[in-house]
């Protein structure tokens, strides 16, 4: 491992020292290690910390990424490809996609040494929250993203779990990982892997099934289906189509559980009574939330989230997770008071400093926003 004359081409950090858990709050930067290519438009980037420390997450768990693109502050959700047994690094996995202003910038600007700033991980999408004898995984594209890191910890673990990865991609030449889920198939004895691809492509022996994931399709990959855990992500057509599929096949959906941010896609349509407006007699009793930039004044009832109040009048803003974890949609509070009851996507030095996350955030006052 040494080279003549000299150390480890590693260093010696990396073995001589007694690295403790990573802690965002303590020191939020990220050095990029390696940037590996998946497929044609996707990458994976590695990342570790600038001192030795380790990564101790639940495979599945995303990162909150804190970009600066054009001048303009970013933060974008990703959720983790690598595993917790493998502690020393962390991975995300992107597609690039066309006017996708992250997944652009990261394909095209990324490289080794460059530091970043990172929040988390956090999120409760985790085999590790729901034990079970069976499981299926279902993916669609870069949805293949934590069902990979919960297939890699299995792996590691040797824990040789009943697990059938079911995963979905344009063409074969799209399906992210494929070499390593073989490898995982030929290494573990009840782990199995089938792919869906929409077309053949330019792989003229592809014998596996070409369409798109049905009913009668899942049943001949997986006949006990109605038995398994069952974890999905992917694009929300996909995943609509997935609860669709198996609500015809009177699936138990409290065995269900899926990923749901769309990370390069914000502010999808105001739709749901969870957006519709309070009642007048509510807002009567309510207060301004007022947003400079944007120059917009709305109405939001005392019970009533900042960021439902702002979808209800129509305004589009950057979210993700709509349950404070994520940190997406933070902002600089100028005026006022709210109560505000998040879920780690903001730190406490930022809370000193007048930040809040208007997902989870209810107002005591008139407020005025940064924004």
């Amino acid at each position: 491992m040494s080279e003549k004359g000299g150390e480890s081409r590693l260093g010696p950090h990396l073995w001589d020292a007694v690295p403790g858990k990573w802690n965002a709050d303590a020191d939020e930067v990220l050095v990029c290690c390696h940037v590996r290519s998946e497929t044609h438009d996707v990458k994976s980037f590695l990342f570790r910390t600038r001192s030795p420390s380790l990564f101790r997450y639940r495979p599945g768990q995303f990162i909150t990424l804190e970009l600066e693109i054009d001048g303009e502050p970013i933060n974008r959700c990703y959720t983790l490809s690598s595993t917790p047994t493998r502690p020393d690094t962390i991975s995300i996995t992107v597609k690039r996609v066309p006017g996708g202003k992250v997944s652009n910038w990261l394909h095209d600007n990324m490289k080794p040494g460059m530091e970043i700033k990172a929040l988390g991980p956090a999120g409760d999408f985790s085999c590790a929250l729901r034990p079970a004898a069976k499981y299926l995984f279902l993916s669609g594209g870069s949805g293949v993203t934590p069902l990979m890191s919960m297939s890699r910890a299995h792996y590691d673990l040797g824990e040789d779990g009943d697990i059938v990865f079911v995963h979905g991609a344009r063409t074969p030449r799209d399906i992210i990982f494929r070499r390593e889920l073989a490898a995982m198939t030929n290494g573990m004895f009840r782990f199995s892997t089938a792919f869906v691809c929409e077309q053949a492509g330019d792989e003229r022996d592809w014998g596996a099934p070409t369409g798109y994931l049905s009913l009668m399709l899942l049943k001949s990959i997986v006949p006990d289906f109605a038995q398994r855990e069952i974890f999905c992500c992917g694009p929300e057509p996909y995943m609509a189509a997935v609860r669709t599929m198996l609500k015809e096949a009177d699936f138990d959906m409290a065995h269900y559980h899926e990923e749901s941010f769309s990370f390069e896609r914000h502010a999808p349509s105001v739709e749901g009574a969870a957006t519709k407006p309070p009642p007048p007699d509510a807002l009567a009793q309510g207060f301004k939330i007022e947003f400079t930039r944007l120059g917009r004044v709305i109405e939001c009832g005392p019970d009533q989230f900042i960021l439902d109040a702002a979808r209800a009048a129509g305004m589009r803003l950057p979210f993700s997770c709509s349950k404070g974890l994520c940190g997406t949609c933070k902002t600089k509070k100028l005026l006022g008071n709210v109560v505000m009851n998040h879920g780690g996507g903001i730190r406490q030095r930022e809370i000193d400093a007048g930040m809040i996350l208007i997902c989870c955030s209810k107002p005591l006052s008139d407020v005025v926003l940064e924004k």
